[in-house]
């Protein structure tokens, strides 16, 4: 069975409702990054922080999985398909996914701030100041922060090496180191880029460009590689 590696994007989770912080010149729903995204603002002012992840949570509650995500469930009945995502949403579980990768994190996850490799799943929406790991520290959201290490990046890079077939749908391809993966699918490799504002990817052999949103790119994607299945 051939292997498809997918690394996915804000523009496959933007269909759905969930916006991102590129759409809004630097803001994430009104806030500058700086001060929920990074160990400074944390320092600086952990209720800001975790009042801004509930809120995600809670948004996130209320979306779908839409026609982008099933595409790409679909192809696994085809491909042995793993999905590398930079988005914290749940969207690719939610629609059936069977391996997805978080490399920025996961929204419905906390972690230790004194222990990293404590790491717990959210019953609910809600962290509060006060909520701790079972070592006593404070649980902070398990998200990966501008400034942070990319602790999964050597697992999806071993991923991308092994793609017959590698998809890129809705990111921007600036956020590194994630958006170097597509560098190390090996040179025989399809590849395609999904995206309504093409971002800038190096020229290789056997690469197609699709300028459409997720839904109606992966439609396209998923009609041709079946029949070629």
């Amino acid at each position: 069975m051939k292997k498809i590696v997918v690394l996915s994007g804000a523009g496959i989770s933007a269909e759905s409702g969930i916006k991102t912080f590129r759409d809004s010149d630097g803001l994430w729903e009104g806030h500058d990054v700086m001060e929920v995204a990074t160990p400074e603002g944390w320092k600086k002012n952990q209720a800001l922080v975790l009042d801004f992840y509930n809120q995600r949570r809670k948004q996130a509650l209320s979306v779908k999985p839409n026609a982008a995500h099933y595409a790409l469930v679909e192809l696994e009945k085809h491909y042995d398909v793993t999905v590398i995502t930079q988005n914290v949403d749940n969207l690719h579980e939610k629609a059936g996914s069977s391996k997805v990768m978080h490399l920025h994190g996961e929204l419905f996850k906390t972690r230790s701030t004194f222990d990293e490799s404590l790491v717990y799943d959210m019953n609910g929406w809600e962290l509060k100041k006060g909520d701790k790991c079972e070592k006593g520290s404070q649980l902070r959201p398990h998200i990966v922060w501008f400034g942070e290490e990319v602790p999964m990046m050597d697992a999806a890079t071993k991923e991308a090496m092994k793609a017959d077939i590698f998809i890129v749908i809705g990111t921007s391809l600036v956020v590194y180191p994630a958006a170097g993966l597509v560098d190390f699918a090996p040179a025989t490799s399809k590849i395609y880029v999904v995206d309504q504002n093409m971002p800038y990817i190096s020229p290789r052999p056997n690469m197609i460009l699709i300028e459409e949103k997720a839904t109606i790119g992966m439609k396209k994607i998923l009609e041709e590689l079946i029949l070629a299945s």
